[in-house]
């Protein structure tokens, strides 16, 4: 499932200007478990060795990290400077033009199932390098997100600027590093925590690859800790698609995601879709009803590889149009690496 790095060439980009600082919104609900994990550790860890006066807040932790509803969500993987949906003061710097828009694709609800074979028959062919306990997982992506400003009581919806994150995470999701420019310094920050994350490589080794088992797992874990206002299904297709952007699952559970995703309601195919980098593909979908946003997973055409991720304003809600990208990710790299912050490539 690795997907082949491409040079960006967003061919939905508006030109950019200049933009004050921004408000904040609700966040697409059904992901973050882990941003709410590394918050948590890094909370206890600041109040066991600063007990008067709060640490400063990593860079990385967008506010929209703190909002009262992520408190309560899903499940997910290192997505996004650890909120990769939804805006806040954090990202201020790279708020710099209008809003990213698209063509909203066909949605087919019976060619789902037949697409999700497809991809879920080319994923477990998909070889994976072996990962030894003191390796690293490297995930490049590009990024933006969008969201309502206001000035002056008059609110403008903003996109970030497309640009470039890297991760590197350890087996057992107690190492990492984060570098994004923007919201990182350019030495970028460490991931590290006292307990393993979620997404990481040894855990999801332990899930079932058994395709109903696996959904069951995924619900029981979306309903013990989702928002109750996030729809049920909605939740578990989100945290699947959490484990396809920034994790390295196993190539048999990979394909059992994909398998466990066909099983749930509301899931569709879409005829088009197009990733932050431009690059075109078939989509597997799934629409919040709550707030008329689409979810869409995005794979190439012939080979069926994941190319990324975006979520699209289909009803428009009266803060952003239909055809608003909300939310854009493309995974350009994905590797196997020796060393914390090596580039695959590079010298380490």
């Amino acid at each position: 499932m690795n997907a082949s790095p491409s040079q960006p060439h967003p061919a939905e980009w508006t030109e950019t200007q200049s933009l004050l600082p921004t408000v904040e919104r609700d966040l697409p609900a059904g992901r973050h478990q882990f941003h709410k994990e590394q918050l948590m550790a890094q909370i206890r860890e600041d109040l066991r060795t600063t007990p008067v006066v709060p640490a400063r807040r990593n860079p990385f932790l967008r506010r929209t990290v703190l909002l009262p509803a992520l408190a309560c969500a899903l499940a997910g993987a290192v997505v996004g400077g650890l909120a990769l949906t939804g805006g806040g003061d954090g990202n201020t710097a790279l708020a710099t033009g209008p809003a990213l828009t698209t063509r909203v694709g066909a949605a087919d609800a019976r060619g789902a199932e037949r697409l999700l074979d497809h991809i879920s028959l080319a994923a477990a062919d998909t070889s994976e390098p072996a990962v030894r306990d003191d390796q690293f997982l490297y995930i490049a992506s590009k990024v933006a997100n969008t969201y309502p400003k206001t000035v002056d009581d008059k609110t403008t919806v903003v996109s970030e600027k497309l640009h470039s994150r890297q991760v590197w995470q350890s087996p057992d999701g107690r190492n990492g590093w984060l570098i994004e420019p923007g919201n990182t310094s350019e030495d970028g920050v460490t991931l590290a925590g006292p307990n393993p994350l979620r997404s990481a490589y040894h855990r999801l080794a332990q899930l079932p690859t058994e395709p109903r088992a696996l959904l069951r797992k995924i619900y029981q874990e979306s309903d013990a800790n989702r928002d109750p206002e996030v729809p049920r299904d909605q939740a578990a297709f989100v945290a699947i698609g959490d484990l396809l952007i920034e994790s390295y699952p196993p190539a048999d559970l990979t394909a059992a995601l994909y398998e466990a995703a066909a099983e749930i309601p509301g899931v569709v195919a879409v005829d088009d879709a197009v990733d932050a980098v431009g690059r075109h593909g078939v989509a597997v979908a799934r629409l919040d009803e709550q707030n008329g946003q689409r979810t869409e997973w995005i794979f190439d055409k012939k080979t069926y590889a994941f190319l990324g991720e975006r979520t699209v304003q289909v009803e428009p809600d009266g803060t952003f149009k239909k055809g608003t990208v909300t939310f854009t990710i493309a995974i350009t790299r994905r590797a196997v690496v020796d060393e914390l912050k090596e580039v695959p490539g590079q010298d380490g």
